[in-house]
């Protein structure tokens, strides 16, 4: 078993901390703001569909969250919504952002057991760029990452740039994170190594099924288990 690896990198949202779940109580307290106008199914229905049409243009993240939940409020009104609830959309926005940084258990412990161990930790993750970096200094483990590389995207081609920007084989690279769709089967599909870790929530744009011809793969429950892997 390799436990050789030259970097190992960390998703940062629901794999170092909480992050979905307050997006999932943003997203309700919106579809009760415009519950006069449709149902929540409805609602969220086409917050997701305006979302996944805007992510070309603002990426990841609160912002482009915030911008696609006052267009949709625009569109399922017929352009007819009051200035108050676009206030109140612009106030929940600023409320997420400054949510509090809970980390995950033992990622406290089991960062800092890596680091003593002599392996060399990076994040590497989506979202934007401000949100991220406040959320990893207000995490109190910023200390222990070598690098922070926040993505546009985590394709095979985003990796490909981050692992040459680090110059490293891709075999010499082991991702852990909580979506297989964006930490995992890129980083396998390049011949790096990947630790699927399930959170017991997920983005739906994020969710795929898993396939039972993963290589280099292991599936774990808690991040304390990556020491077995490791052989620490």
């Amino acid at each position: 078993m390799k436990t050789d690896f030259k970097i190992i990198g960390f998703d940062a949202d629901d794999t170092l901390w909480v992050n979905e779940p307050y997006y999932q109580e943003t997203e309700k307290i919106f579809c009760e703001l415009l519950s006069d106008i449709q149902t929540e199914e409805i609602i969220s229905k086409e917050l997701f569909k305006t979302e996944m049409q805007n992510l070309d243009l603002y990426g990841y993240g609160v912002k482009g969250f915030v911008l696609s939940m006052i267009e949709t409020a625009l569109q399922i009104s017929n352009n007819k919504i009051e200035k108050p609830v676009i206030d109140k959309i612009i106030s929940l926005g600023k409320d997420l952002i400054n949510k509090p940084v809970v980390l995950l258990e033992g990622i406290q412990e089991i960062v800092e057991k890596l680091t003593k161990s002599g392996y060399k930790l990076i994040i590497a993750t989506k979202g934007d760029l401000l949100d991220q970096e406040r959320k990893l200094k207000k995490s109190n483990i910023e200390k222990y990452f070598h690098h922070v590389e926040i993505m546009s995207d985590k394709k095979e081609l985003n990796y490909q740039k981050l692992l040459s920007h680090l110059d490293i084989a891709s075999k010499d690279f082991l991702m852990i994170g909580n979506s297989l769709k964006s930490d995992i089967i890129p980083v396998l599909n390049l011949g790096g190594y990947g630790v699927h870790i399930p959170y017991h929530t997920i983005w739906t744009h994020e969710a795929i099924k898993k396939t039972d011809n993963l290589n280099n793969f292991w599936e774990i429950e808690l991040i304390s288990e990556i020491q077995r892997i490791l052989d620490l």
